[in-house]
């Protein structure tokens, strides 16, 4: 069977804090750039965890807390140029939000100098798989045929239907790695219960609190109610978490009988956005169900 994507010569290129399953990434050929973690002098990518309690026990026990960084120009460029090997001549990358990374300036900037494909690079404004379902839904748009222009107006739609809650079990780790924006009047004496984040113009920034984690669901339960009103289209939710299955398990089979109209999957919180979030996070992400977009059910 011929793979349209690859008839058209178009591929597409994420950084692996998109957290698309390996099935999904294997199946749409899409091109991943490992994103670094540093221990110290140590430098570490994604993909040298072997699970999710192997990083929380190395995060836990570092003497000093890691960092992220953006990938290097090198590993970048290596990802480009397999792709171009591979028999593409052009591609869309999907980045996570420019508001909390230089990732996006980093890889924009590579594919304007590197001339063997032309490169079209795209600000998700989101993280996770927030991001990862916009590399989806292009992947899915490329098979059938659509050009790059054409896949980027619809990825405007899905992108502008996004949108998350994050509960945090502390605040500490986003303000130790500067990744909050805003609101720090709301912040303030904090260290004490669950802000609940989201995302504005792609940045990380607090927008209401609670004491235990049932005042976060009820929150979100309200305001997610609410937002499914308005909706004009089919919404897809995930429920993600950074090592909290139990409590996202139990959120995810709430969500079903309260929504049930709602696709929702789990996934993960993984460890380049979990060290800015903290072990126990947890993530509503939701926009208009890209599979049913495509026609996939």
């Amino acid at each position: 069977m011929v793979d349209k994507q690859k008839e058209n010569k178009t591929a597409v290129i994420v950084d692996s804090s998109n957290y698309i399953l390996p099935e999904d990434i294997f199946e749409n050929n899409i091109y991943v750039i490992d994103d670094p973690i540093i221990f110290g002098k140590t430098v570490k990518y994604e993909s040298d965890f072997i699970s999710e309690d192997d990083f929380f026990k190395q995060l836990n026990n570092a003497p000093k807390p890691p960092v992220t960084s953006q990938p290097a120009p090198a590993k970048i460029l290596e990802i480009f140029q397999k792709v171009k090997k591979d028999g593409y001549d052009s591609a869309i990358a999907v980045t996570l939000s420019s508001g909390i990374s230089g990732t996006f300036q980093t890889v924009k900037n590579l594919a304007e100098e590197f001339k063997d494909l032309d490169i079209l690079v795209w600000d998700s404004q989101i993280a996770t798989i927030g991001s990862g379902n916009q590399a989806l839904y292009a992947a899915g748009l490329l098979k059938k045929g659509l050009d790059k222009i054409e896949v980027i107006k619809k990825l405007e739609e899905l992108r502008s239907s996004t949108g998350v809650y994050i509960a945090v079990d502390s605040i500490k780790h986003l303000q130790r790695t500067g990744r909050l924006s805003g609101g720090q009047a709301l912040l303030a004496g904090m260290l004490s219960i669950k802000p609940i984040l989201g995302f504005e113009n792609g940045k990380i920034v607090a927008i209401s609190k609670a004491r235990q984690m049932n005042g976060v669901w009820q929150y979100i339960e309200k305001n997610f109610s609410q937002l499914l009103v308005s909706t004009q289209k089919p919404i897809h939710l995930d429920i993600i978490d950074a090592n909290n299955s139990e409590l996202s398990d139990k959120w995810a089979a709430m969500a079903h009988e309260k929504w049930p109209e709602v696709t929702i999957t789990r996934g993960k919180i993984g460890p380049f956005i979990a060290v800015h979030t903290g072990e126990k996070s947890i993530g509503f992400i939701w926009s208009y169900d890209y599979k049913k977009l495509l026609g996939d059910n």
